[in-house]
């Protein structure tokens, strides 16, 4: 029940009061140091690139891991108020909605500004739709980079898993491209990150069924344009009967998305977090996973 506590704790956190200042800031602090060493490190060629953007990972990862552990080494209350800090780092609920929102303005420039605080494209030349879009790719797939799979990670390991996923999930974000200078460098972190969003994408999916049923899994068959981002864009698509796409690199059919459809996929949003969020504390209230509670 102490982890329920902290968990709920933390969710209350979020919903009031949304994130902590950059400073202290957990996610601030593991994208500080991996780019340290991406500012140091002279590219040199495949390998050795590879292996420095590897360490440099590494380094993040185990951090974050020291970090989670801290809690079982202080005296009450100190251990649980820290506790709930970090576990509420791992997720931002609340910011992401506030983010996506910006987005629902007809003001076209204001609305390429909101679009690009949100998605690494470029925005310059997007019209109106195609902002729509990334703006509703981006709620789909961070619902669930911010909130399932943190906490699917927190169901699993604890307060350990989220922050190690928040970490692998901060570094895919900051190296995780395919260009001359994170080709090799960002290897290592994309896989990693590929790998721990295996389970928790395909489960925001079923998410999604209580809302969409055959005509969600009739598009998540669509789904074969990446590993798993595509998996909650799709099952977003297919709800909000909109198209979605990154041209060259993935389209969901429908029609073509507009402001109206972004709030849509807010209310869509709230939904699946809510029904998250009691899975999460039922299962943590049943103690089926009894690492968790030692």
């Amino acid at each position: 029940m102490e982890v329920l506590i902290v968990f709920l704790l933390a969710l209350l956190w979020d919903l009031l009061l949304g994130e902590p200042p950059a400073l202290v800031h957990p996610v601030v602090w593991f994208g500080r140091l991996v780019g340290f060493f991406d500012g140091r490190w002279e590219r040199k060629g495949p390998l050795p690139d590879f292996l420095a953007g590897t360490l440099a990972a590494l380094v993040a990862l185990l951090f974050a891991i020291a970090l989670s552990l801290l809690p079982f080494y202080l005296p009450f209350p100190l251990n649980y108020a820290l506790a709930v800090y970090l576990l509420k780092s791992s997720f931002a609920i609340k910011s992401l909605h506030e983010h996506v929102s910006r987005t629902v303005t007809e003001n076209i420039e204001e609305k390429r500004n909101a679009v690009s605080m949100i998605v690494s494209r470029d925005t310059k030349s997007l019209d109106e739709a195609h902002l729509n879009s990334a703006a509703i790719e981006s709620l789909a797939e961070n619902l669930n980079d911010s909130v399932v799979a943190p906490l699917f990670y927190f169901l699993l390991f604890g307060l350990p898993g989220a922050l190690l996923y928040r970490a692998a999930n901060t570094l895919d974000a900051m190296l995780g491209y395919r260009n001359e200078r994170y080709e090799f460098f960002g290897k290592f972190s994309a896989r990693f990150d590929d790998l721990l969003n295996f389970v928790p994408a395909r489960l925001t999916v079923l998410l999604y069924l209580p809302f969409g049923g055959r005509r969600v899994l009739k598009y998540y068959r669509l789904a074969r344009f990446k590993l798993n981002s595509d998996k909650p864009m799709a099952a977003m698509s297919a709800l909000l009967g909109v198209w979605l796409e990154k041209p060259g690199v993935y389209h969901f059919p429908g029609r073509a998305p507009e402001n109206n459809d972004i709030r849509k996929a807010l209310k869509v949003y709230w939904l699946v977090v809510a029904e998250w969020v009691i899975i999460v504390s039922l299962l943590l209230a049943t103690e089926v996973f009894p690492c968790l509670n030692p």
